[in-house]
């Protein structure tokens, strides 16, 4: 934990931070007066009613918050000035990392020491709504029991608030989230005369048509950490998908991982899609310009092609996900956002409780977000920021907003980091020339391996 500096950069984090450096870069009366100003709030469905520890209005709150969240909290101080706060600067950001785990049971077993307020991944989640030991409670509180009102709760885009719901209850408030749209240069399209396609077959075809007509030119890539969230979880593959809270469906044989995995050897044998990470070194360098599409999540236009690839403004453009041929219910993928924690252990629920809703419901705060917010409202006043739209050469708010609500709800939150097995085991095959197809099934096995050596039973078909 740090009071200062830059935490380390994690998986989605990382992302930014690498973009950013080419830039040069959400209660009813409750005890003691812990209510919010809406005193509708959704009844406990299932278990015990929360009971908060004995609170103490007016008290401190202490909140850790990575460095890219930390203005947003200083800015609710500075609004906020009778709110007691002391800040806090961790690395919790960071997808993968167990530091606010080691340190909530660090915290579990001295009695004292938790933060009320925290940033975290929804990986955090799985472990947070969970005792850390014999006779612990939980360390998120059950927002939905009695603290945060059930009207704010629906306010969230559709799916967006699944990472935070474990045994009936919600132990958390989705700030951001990522969902994946098809990103085009529309100057190159509009000059080469190709139609935007609106299904994966178009995709293929396009992109072998550009191959063949246009050498070098690219429309994605599979070579960074997070390339499987945008292709293979908008395909609805189930290689992350829990049938029971502790049993792990991956089955990377069903016909939905290995149609997307023969399209994706298609083009990459075309050269069309590169096994080179759009992030990785060099590659804003050497061929930025001649990304003529991409398939990622909404944050690329900002922090890919604006920053990292330098693209004039104007040029790019964002386009609905795609859909499979027949096939009507659209799907897409999600690479990244992060969630608002409050402590059960918080003395002061009410003040803790006020920060994670103002931090990713309100518009003061969310409008100049870095990215899209997963609070339905709070998202129509970052589109309607200047900063989030005047750089695309069209309006991207229809595609950013359908694509907001049809994230696939197959893609389970799971107490590891999707991202390892797929650094760890498929990058390295497909940057030494072997089919993606061919290596789903070593694939499946890390896979297999992390969900066990994280206490899941792994079932298959």
């Amino acid at each position: 934990m740090r009071s200062s500096g830059s935490p380390r950069a994690g998986r989605r984090r990382a992302v930014l931070r690498t973009a950013a450096a080419a830039l040069s870069l959400a209660t009813a009366a409750m005890l003691a007066g812990c209510a919010s100003a809406d005193t509708t709030t959704k009844p406990s469905s299932s278990g015990p009613e929360f009971k908060p520890v004995t609170q103490k209005a007016g008290s401190q709150i202490t909140v850790w918050a990575d460095s890219t969240r930390l203005p947003s909290v200083q800015a609710y101080q500075k609004a906020h000035p009778d709110v007691k706060m002391k800040i806090v600067t961790y690395d919790g950001g960071a997808d993968g990392s167990t530091y606010l785990q080691s340190k909530v049971q660090l915290f579990d077993r001295t009695g004292s020491g938790w933060p009320d307020v925290v940033f975290g991944t929804p990986t955090d989640v799985t472990w947070a709504s969970e005792p850390t030991k014999s006779g612990a409670r939980p360390f998120a509180a059950p927002l939905d029991d009695k603290l945060v009102p059930q009207s704010t709760l629906d306010g969230f885009a559709k799916g967006s608030l699944a990472p935070c719901q474990v045994n009936d209850h919600t132990y958390c408030l989705r700030n951001d989230i990522a969902q994946v749209v098809l990103w085009y240069n529309k100057t190159l399209m509009d000059k080469w005369g190709y139609k935007v396609p609106t299904t994966w077959e178009q995709y293929e075809a396009l992109g072998k048509q550009v191959a063949k007509d246009h050498p070098g030119y690219l429309v994605g890539s599979v070579g960074d950490t997070n390339s499987h969230e945008s292709y293979f979880w908008s395909g609805q593959c189930p290689a992350f998908s829990l049938t029971k809270p502790d049993t792990l469906r991956s089955d990377l044989t069903d016909p939905k991982c290995t149609r997307m995995s023969k399209l994706l050897d298609g083009l990459i044998s075309a050269k069309a899609v590169t096994t080179k990470g759009f992030f990785s070194q060099g590659f804003a360098k050497d061929s930025a310009d001649k990304v003529l599409m991409a398939y990622g999540p909404s944050w690329y236009g900002q922090y890919l092609f604006q920053a990292a690839f330098k693209t004039p403004a104007k040029q790019i453009a964002a386009a609905a996900p795609l859909t499979w041929q027949g096939e009507t219910t659209a799907a897409t993928g999600n690479v990244g956002g992060g969630v608002w924690m409050v402590s059960s252990h918080s003395a002061n629920l009410k003040a803790s409780t006020d920060l994670a809703t103002w931090l990713t419901t309100s518009n003061e705060n969310q409008a100049a977000a870095p990215t899209y917010p997963a609070y339905t409202k709070a998202a129509e006043a970052w589109l309607a920021n200047p900063a989030n739209s005047d750089y695309f050469a069209t309006d991207v708010s229809k595609p950013f907003q359908e694509a907001a609500n049809e994230v696939w709800s197959g893609w389970s939150n799971t107490k590891f980091s999707d991202a390892t097995a797929w650094s760890s085991v498929v990058l390295p095959a497909l940057t030494s020339g072997k089919s993606l197809t061919s290596t789903l099934p070593a694939w499946q096995q890390e896979i297999s391996n992390e969900a066990k050596a994280n206490g899941y039973q792994v079932a298959g078909k």
